[in-house]
């Protein structure tokens, strides 16, 4: 699979994605508690303005922000459900793994003590990388450490490369977080360093086990992949995102083929971060027809039956709830 960008799911432009209203649903989001700007209860609010309805927050290795969600009320007909998502790294030769695949698990349960721990050894992994690129950064005259000194406790439970990038653009070396991917830590560049954690395997076999669905994200060169995809659902994996705001029309149509080819659930979502655009614009490039949105519900049903992965709203606005 192709080298993406750090968010994944780049490609050359073609004809944008025009959502014919407000998506009701965004299965791929991002908080504080890994490498988003907004607190999870601050995305919440601003995905129910826009008129979300079922709302996956899938943080980096990190369940923090469905278990802090869920010790208070819910807004009015917010589902709300636990994601997470795991950046794998190549484990074998078969298939032929890109640099790394990012593994969505939702409707996991966050109270599953074999999943946290298994996440919270990935986020010390990540804490690992993080400290190195930050030596690499100053063996490369790009000292950030002063300011990496200064982060809140809640921005080092799951650090990563958008952490390190921002402060990059705080002191005045990159110009964006994207033009720090692009010249500073993207891949082989000076502050690069690859990843080290669980394969793709183990991450779904963990995610099937603590109740989730496993879903592969941003994947816009899945049509090229067959055979490797293929292999990864008989893995366990279970979905795809179709929809994802950087897709383009023909990107959208070519993961849907492959998504009914191998009988896998067309997800979607924003992959909402918060450096280049608020909630609000993010969500208004993002659109996931009903019937897919009910496809995943429905997987997700038949997944987590018995579990209490979920956590529920006042009212019962989808057939996902049981």
């Amino acid at each position: 699979m192709a080298r993406t960008s750090r968010h994944g799911g780049d490609r050359p432009p073609g004809t944008p994605v025009v959502p014919p209203g407000r998506s009701p649903v965004d299965l791929h989001t991002h908080t504080t508690r890994s490498d988003g700007i907004l607190e999870p209860a601050d995305l919440v609010a601003a995905a129910v303005a826009c008129g979300v309805r079922t709302l996956a927050i899938t943080d980096h290795d990190n369940l923090a922000a469905p278990r802090e969600l869920s010790a208070g009320p819910l807004p009015s007909g917010l589902e709300l459900i636990p994601g997470v998502e795991i950046n794998t790294v190549p484990i074998g030769s078969r298939p032929a793994w890109p640099d790394e695949l990012h593994i969505i698990g939702l409707g996991v349960d966050p109270a599953d003590d074999a999943f946290e721990a298994l996440l919270a050894d990935q986020r010390a992994r990540r804490l690992e990388r993080y400290r190195r690129t930050l030596i690499r950064l100053r063996a490369a005259g790009l000292p950030i450490d002063d300011l990496a000194e200064r982060l809140p406790p809640d921005d080092r439970a799951a650090l990563g490369r958008p952490t390190v990038a921002r402060l990059l653009v705080a002191k005045g070396y990159a110009t964006s977080v994207d033009d720090a991917f692009a010249r500073l830590i993207g891949y082989r560049k000076p502050g690069y360093v690859p990843r080290f954690g669980i394969g793709p395997r183990q991450a779904m076999t963990a995610i099937r086990t603590a109740g989730g669905l496993p879903v592969l994200a941003h994947t816009a060169d899945a049509a090229t992949r067959r055979r490797a995809i293929r292999e990864l659902r008989e893995f366990g994996l279970a979905g795809i995102e179709v929809h994802y705001r950087r897709f383009d029309v023909e990107t959208v149509r070519s993961v849907a083929a492959v998504a009914a080819e191998l009988h896998l659930v067309p997800s979607g979502g924003s992959d909402y971060h918060g450096d280049l655009e608020t909630y609000a614009q993010a969500h208004a490039a993002t659109w996931v027809p009903p019937e897919d949105a009910a496809a995943v519900c429905d997987a997700l049903a038949a997944t987590t039956a018995g579990s209490t992965g979920l956590a529920r709203p006042s009212t019962t606005p989808t057939s996902m709830l049981r």
